[in-house]
């Protein structure tokens, strides 16, 4: 009877045709063979020492007999001030590890028995290493690196392989290719090939997106010359007030036409249907992930794998002896990490608050300044040396956030390394999330909106102005931020991303004087893989210090990699009404980072310990979480921060158009001056706020009053009954908005179900298939 679990799955086979993969995922014979002489499972590197009684050099021996208890076969090979460990596993281990899968209750059907390949067996010595205490002590492998025990610790690049992937994976012109994911999990294992399949998964479905987005920015385009709006502003001689303090005098609102084009590129009627697509596709592409992550992991025979289950075999291999980490809680610490974490929250928060007032500074100052461009565009110079300054708190809070996210993870005690790193996930990307977006929620909900009116201005500690939104709106200010942050994430990251691995690689290697050249024997070895004899001592030094020369990689490597995504995919959903070319600039960012980090995970890094999981873990979690906060977050954007709604009202209770009455001038026709409340110089409180020298405009008049944009009454400046109306469906579409959309997001979510029907077949065959193999086994 024909195996059904090795059919080819309708999903797998969709995205080949798609071109997001380019091989069947059931494809196993690529798979490395169950015992590679030629390749050890690990090594470990410590410095070399004359003076053998020295402390160093004791502790490096006490580790390396405790591994030799364990019947691990150790080669040591020293090369100048570098001494090598060879570490081998005896075949036992493995045998004892197939067998415990066997009878495991939640691994038994999650992988094939009858091979270990390299990547598992890496995966078990890793283990091993890592859980060996030093007699008397109790020290592990950890704490010897953190003492310069050991200077490094990796798992070889196989070479043949590695060439493999160089040329159907890891090369630039590769880049419009699928990707051979299979190839990358029988090399880097599961964790890795689900965040490759889920990466490309993610670039493949940005391109409808991407396209409506310019669509959207078109659209607004088109209407550069037709729209009343613009040729309102760009004719005006209306008289706006001053933007600042002092220095900066009245201006002629026609002064902003270029602006208000730029706005009308993102803040148009397509931006309403943008957002709620996004939201639409944000739980489209979750749901179509699930499927396509479950018909992989059938493939891979790890539909049922338990990390709980598997950590406790091996636990075992290990020591036979061992006893399991038992649960536990602590409210207190619980408690204190919870207050720890609130505390980073504020503080990031408060970072934000100190964004506004250097942007108050720096707008105070420029418009001060002898430059007559920066003084006239002090607003937005502000603006944009705020982004600067933004970008500049992101790198540096990146690092703050990671360390206290590893103390708080070190104050938990988590129960094993799984839960430290889902803990870790979530704290770190909430320290993240706000250190990206706590300034952009100010500039689209806050900004503009507290601080006052001419008269009666809101100042920090009484003496400067609070800023004011762009003059073409606050949706302008938004996007600047949002196209500089992006920007300059997604250039200088990649830039350094790259660079950096392959200067250091380069620069290990100048220092290092070249071995002689491996003989013709090794050289054939290592290309046919003899399954006989080992390679000379010489060719395996070569070998170990290549590997030792690249740059280190730790568990935490591939986590870098899912949180600069996963923050992508909050810039492109979050506040996509404010910059349609997000997912534009997502997509063509993804085409070369799948690249980049595929070359420098398979050329210019040691080799990751290849791990198995059979998801993103609880990135699924995140991602679901930003699905829903991009909801809520577009309708705000369209409700509060943009003109949709004030253009609605006016348009069928103001305009022309007002009350069903049809006429030949465009509904929208005076919208502008609707907008705009007046300030005389005959009010003591206007006068007291602007000097005569401010009130000169550029022809040289002396203005008698000013223009601001809201809805306030000119004689005490209380808000219009206009203000309470536009407020009042402004709430109105953001209730109606968000229950709409997430209404469809559960019906999207239930319509389409998690997993193919096929893979569930192929599931229920082959379990059946093997519950039978089992009763005659035992009959016999």
């Amino acid at each position: 009877m024909q195996s059904h679990g090795h059919r080819r799955q309708p999903s797998i086979e969709f995205l080949e045709l798609m071109g997001v993969v380019k091989e069947n995922g059931s494809d196993q014979s690529s798979l490395p063979p169950v015992h590679t002489p030629l390749s050890y499972d690990y090594v470990l590197v410590g410095k070399t020492m004359e003076n053998q009684e020295t402390y160093t050099v004791k502790k490096q021996t006490k580790f390396i007999e405790e591994l030799k208890k364990k019947n691990l076969k150790v080669t040591k090979i020293i090369d100048e001030d570098l001494v090598f460990y060879g570490i081998q596993a005896p075949k036992e281990i493995f045998e004892r590890y197939r067998y415990l899968l066997k009878v495991s209750d939640a691994c038994n059907w999650s992988s094939d028995q009858n091979i270990v390949p390299l990547s598992t067996r890496i995966r078990i010595v890793h283990f091993i290493l890592n859980h060996t205490k030093l007699p008397q002590t109790g020290e592990v492998l950890r704490d010897l690196m953190k003492m310069k025990v050991f200077e490094a610790k990796f798992c070889l690049h196989e070479k043949k392989k590695q060439r493999e992937l160089k040329e159907s994976w890891a090369r630039w012109t590769a880049c419009l290719q699928g990707q051979p994911i299979t190839a990358v999990r029988n090399y880097f294992g599961e964790k890795v090939a689900l965040y490759y399949l889920w990466l490309g998964w993610y670039t493949y479905l940005l391109i409808p997106p991407a396209v409506i987005g310019l669509i959207v920015f078109l659209y607004g385009l088109a209407f550069f010359n037709s729209s009343p709006l613009i040729k309102e502003v760009c004719e005006s001689d209306t008289v706006m007030c001053p933007l600042c303090d002092k220095r900066c005098k009245v201006w002629v609102l026609s002064e902003t036409c270029t602006y208000a084009k730029v706005t009308l590129l993102f803040d148009n009627n397509g931006t309403v249907f943008f957002a709620m697509f996004m939201a639409i596709w944000a739980t489209l592409f979750l749901e179509f992930w699930k499927r396509y992550r479950a018909s992989y992991v059938c493939e891979w025979k790890v539909s049922d794998w338990s990390e709980e289950e598997e950590e406790l075999i091996l636990q075992i291999v290990n020591n036979v002896d061992c006893e399991p980490q038992k649960y536990k809680h602590s409210y207190l610490r619980s408690t204190v990490v919870l207050i720890c974490v609130t505390i980073m929250i504020l503080v990031i928060i408060g970072l934000t608050h100190a964004l506004v007032v250097f942007r108050v500074f720096a707008a105070v100052l420029l418009a001060e300044g002898s430059w007559e461009f920066l003084s006239t565009h002090s607003n937005s110079g502000a603006m944009m040396l705020g982004a600067l300054f933004h970008y500049v708190i992101i790198i540096v809070m990146t690092r703050v956030n990671r360390i206290v996210a590893m103390k708080l993870c070190e104050l938990e005690k988590t129960r094993s390394f799984a839960e430290t790193e889902k803990s870790f996930t979530i704290k770190m990307f909430t320290f993240q999330f706000f250190t990206y977006f706590s300034s952009l929620f100010y500039v689209a909900f806050f900004l503009g909106r507290i601080n006052g009116h001419p008269g009666g201005y809101v100042r920090i500690a009484g003496l400067w102005r609070l800023e004011e939104c762009h003059p073409s709106g606050c949706l302008t200010d938004l996007f600047i931020q949002m196209a500089i942050i992006m920007v300059l994430k997604q250039t200088l990251s990649n830039v350094f991303e790259f660079i950096g691995p392959w200067f250091s690689r380069w620069l290990k290697r100048r220092r290092t004087k070249k071995l002689q050249r491996k003989c013709g024997h090794c050289y054939h070895k290592d290309d046919t893989l003899d399954s006989v004899s080992e390679l000379c001592e010489c060719c395996k030094l070569r070998d170990w210090l290549n590997n030792y020369h690249l740059n280190d990689v730790d568990s935490f490597s591939l986590f870098n990699e899912f949180l600069e995504m996963v923050i992508q995919f909050s810039f492109t959903t979050i506040f996509v009404a404010a910059f349609p070319l997000a997912p534009l600039l997502a997509l063509l960012n993804n085409i070369i980072e799948i690249r980049l980090d595929a070359i420098k995970m398979v050329t210019l890094e040691r080799r990751l310990v290849p791990k198995k999981t059979n998801d993103i873990g609880v990135w699924i979690d995140v991602l679901e979480a930003i699905g829903v906060l991009a909801v809520i977050a577009n309708g705000l954007v369209i409700g509060v921060s943009s003109d949709f709604i004030p253009r609605q009202v006016y348009r069928y209770l103001y305009g022309p158009c007002a009350n069903g009455n049809t006429t030949n001038t465009d509904c929208m026709v005076g919208y502008i001056n609707n907008t705009l409340s007046l300030a005389y110089m005959n009010d003591q409180d206007i006068h007291n706020e602007f000097s005569a020298s401010q009130m000169v405009t550029p022809s040289g008049m002396n203005a008698s009053y000013c223009s601001y944009k809201d809805y306030r009454s000119d004689e005490d400046y209380s808000l219009t009954p206009q203000f309470w109306l536009i407020s009042a469906v402004r709430f109105a579409f953001v209730i109606l908005f968000e229950h709409v959309l997430v209404i469809c997001k559960f019906i999207a979510a239930w319509f389409i179900p998690s997993a193919p029907m096929e893979v569930k077949n192929d599931r229920l065959f082959d379990k059946l298939n093997r519950l039978k193999e089992e009763l005659k086994s035992f009959e016999a």
